[in-house]
């Protein structure tokens, strides 16, 4: 499939504008390029860990939008296309006056497949963590399995975590070493339920798998099946033996489903997320965790080791394990005694 690209030099004052003109055209997605940084409010409610370099004081602006090619057309002629280039000039000059529109320069090109959500897979092949551990994608047939690997096998869709990523690998080193047999284990941002597959895989008794985003939650009961674990499903967290679960909700701003969530103290609590989530987590977490257990966290930049340490002490825990790989940290604490 191959798509015309049309793509609007403007301005920032402009975008709104120019967005509304293309959503007249029937262009009902377009992808915006600025340098405008993010407020604080968005910072924070996007949790991002590595700020964005931008220059505020550059004010130009790039729209693009997409237009499916019809092959058997001459919609893809150069006639065709200018014709449409008539159109959005025509459709924004609707709003001339209303802002500074810039240079309005309009290129076009083509671009193959836009399959976006589907194309990475051609970059997901099967790796090895550890000696003994395989995480393979669902759709590769063949991959070198070795007597006595753990396999695990997933689809991650749209939702976080194929494995291969620095922090959970960190998180799968330590709960290799932490999951005992028949331990309880909270699995706090779940994502594609890797985390919680492994837990089961290697002999924890029961695995609660929790996320604010309910696709996550239903590609991690999808993987966990692929992986021949037995789901339990509850209307609420529940401690079934030899199952794991898995629900939407916010541990953090919700009370009522935290509370649901305490159903067992957890020798291992697991969260791969980032910094500014693990913190306001901590004192959460307290109400979870056995009180000989480790919360195990990770999705830690290196930077901000210290920060996080000194964190985890002003809440009652103390740190006693830290994982390096590359730019990222895992901290494993316990309750302080």
């Amino acid at each position: 499939m191959k798509w015309t690209v049309f793509t609007i030099k403007t301005t920032v004052d402009a975008e709104d504008y120019v967005c509304a003109a293309l959503a007249g055209l029937g262009y009902d997605g377009v992808e915006i390029i600025d340098n405008v940084p993010l407020t604080e409010a968005e910072a924070r409610a996007q949790f991002i860990d590595i700020p964005l370099e931008t220059d505020a004081a550059d004010k130009t602006s790039t729209i693009r939008c997409y237009t499916e090619q019809d092959e058997s057309s001459s919609e893809n002629d150069e006639a065709a296309i200018r014709e449409r280039i008539d159109e959005i000039r025509s459709a924004i000059a609707e709003y001339d006056g209303l802002a500074d529109f810039g240079e309005l320069a309009i290129e076009t090109s083509v671009t193959e497949d836009l399959d976006w959500i589907n194309n990475w897979k051609q970059y997901f092949h099967s790796f090895r963590i550890g000696v003994d551990i395989l995480i393979k994608p669902t759709w590769e047939e063949n991959s070198e399995v070795r007597d006595g690997d753990i396999v695990i096998e997933i689809d991650p869709g749209t939702a976080f975590g194929t494995g291969s990523h620095e922090t959970t690998w960190l998180c799968i080193e330590s709960l290799r070493d932490h999951v005992g047999p028949g331990d309880h284990v909270l699995d706090i941002g779940c994502g594609s339920g890797i985390l919680s597959i492994l837990s089961m895989k290697i002999g924890c008794g029961c695995c609660i798998g929790v996320d604010i985003d309910p696709i996550a939650v239903a590609v991690s009961e999808e993987n966990a099946v692929q992986n021949g674990i037995v789901l339990a499903k509850r209307p609420k967290p529940e401690i079934v033996p030899g199952t794991a679960s898995f629900f939407a909700g916010d541990v953090i701003s919700d009370s009522v489903f935290a509370e649901e969530c305490v159903c067992g103290r957890y020798p291992v609590v697991v969260a791969n997320i980032l910094a500014d989530v693990i913190k306001p987590l901590m004192p959460v977490v307290r109400n979870f965790l056995a009180d000989d257990g480790c919360f195990i966290t990770s999705g830690i930049l290196a930077s901000r080791e210290e920060e996080m340490v000194a964190e985890f002490e002003r809440c009652g825990y103390r740190v006693t394990e830290r994982r390096h790989r590359n730019d990222w940290v895992s901290l494993t604490a316990v309750l302080a005694q």
